[in-house]
């Protein structure tokens, strides 16, 4: 069974940073764009971070340039975020998605990791 495995999540201050991790079981990530997409209460998941399967691209929603950063360790089967100057705007679920970038429609999604900004 495919999994993606969302962990990092949690509380922080405003200003504060966490990284949340995607890991990948039973799935050859490095066939795949990874996304990072979030959802706070009440509102759509939105994405706010890609990468394509071989890193040579990301690309990132407004509100988070320069401050989050998409990364990937194909070796690992994980993928990466790195959320730096976090802001209450930013509390959300925040989900990982796996795409095939060759086979349209073949996605899988994690279960998604909380994360609070407050102080």
């Amino acid at each position: 069974q495919v999994q993606l495995v969302e962990s990092g999540g949690g509380l922080v201050q405003p200003g504060g940073s966490l990284t949340l991790s995607c890991a990948a079981s039973r799935l050859a990530l490095y066939r795949y764009g990874m996304s990072w997409y979030r959802q706070a209460p009440g509102k759509e998941r939105l994405v706010v971070a890609t990468i394509t399967s071989d890193s040579s691209r990301t690309n990132y929603v407004d509100s988070v340039k320069g401050r989050f950063t998409i990364s990937r360790d194909n070796a690992k089967n994980t993928v990466y975020l790195q959320m730096n100057s976090l802001k209450p705007e930013d509390t959300a679920v925040y989900y990982c998605n796996a795409a095939h970038e060759e086979i349209q429609g073949l996605t899988y999604w994690g279960q998604g990791t909380q994360v609070t900004v407050s102080s």
